[in-house]
C-alpha cells in the first residue's frame, strides 16, 4: 500500500485539522498522499487508491448538506459505471478510513455515529473494507453553552494540539496494518 487519498468536507476548521493531522500520519508512514475538499474531489476516481480516508463534521447527527449531495453524485456514477453490484463485489487492497468531527453536546458521540455509518455504508457498496471509524470531537462554534455544559465536557479549542498528536499516531498505526 502506497497511495492514499484525503477528501474532507469541514465547515469550521475542526474537520480540515484532523485532515491535516491524518494527512501527517501517513506521509510519516511513507504514503504518497493526495487531499482535496470534497468541493475539489468530484472528478478523484477511488479505486485510484489504496486507502480513501473521508472526513465530515456532524450537523445534527446527519452529514452536511454539501456531504450528502457529494456521496450522491459520487454514488450515482459508480452505479453508471456498474460498479456497485449485488452482491458487493469486494475489492482487494481497497481500504477506506471514515472520520468524523463532532461536538455531541446533547447525547455524545452517539449524534456522530448516524454520519460514520452513512459514510461507511456508501465505500461498503463499492467494495472497499473500512478499516476504521474515527469520532473525533471539536469544539461547538457560535453555541458557547455546548462547549462548557455539554455531555463531552469542554470542548473550547478542540481538536486541540494533544489530539492531532493522538490522531496522527493513530493514523501511523493504522497505515502499517494495511
Amino acid at each position: 500500500m502506497n497511495n492514499a487519498l484525503i477528501i474532507y468536507f469541514s465547515k469550521t476548521g475542526n474537520t480540515e485539522k484532523v485532515a491535516q493531522a491524518i494527512k501527517s500520519g501517513l506521509e510519516k508512514a511513507s504514503m504518497k498522499v493526495t487531499i482535496k475538499k470534497v468541493t475539489e474531489a468530484d472528478q478523484e476516481d477511488f479505486y485510484n487508491y489504496d486507502l480513501v480516508c473521508f472526513g465530515s463534521p456532524v450537523e445534527h447527527s446527519l452529514p452536511p448538506p454539501p456531504v450528502f449531495d457529494f456521496l450522491k453524485k459520487m454514488g450515482m456514477d459508480y452505479r453508471k459505471q456498474k460498479e456497485v453490484t449485488l452482491p458487493v463485489a469486494t475489492h482487494i487492497n481497497k481500504n477506506c478510513l471514515v472520520f468524523c468531527t463532532f461536538s455531541g453536546p446533547h447525547c455524545g458521540v452517539d449524534e456522530a455515529l448516524p454520519v460514520g455509518k452513512y459514510i461507511r455504508q456508501f465505500f461498503e457498496h463499492l467494495g472497499f473494507e473500512v478499516r476504521s471509524e474515527w469520532y473525533e470531537v471539536g469544539e461547538f462554534y457560535g453555541f458557547d453553552r455546548a462547549n462548557e455544559l455539554g455531555k463531552m465536557g469542554n470542548l473550547v479549542g478542540r481538536p486541540n494540539k494533544e489530539d492531532l498528536a493522538a490522531i496522527e499516531l493513530k493514523t501511523i498505526q493504522l497505515a502499517r496494518t494495511l
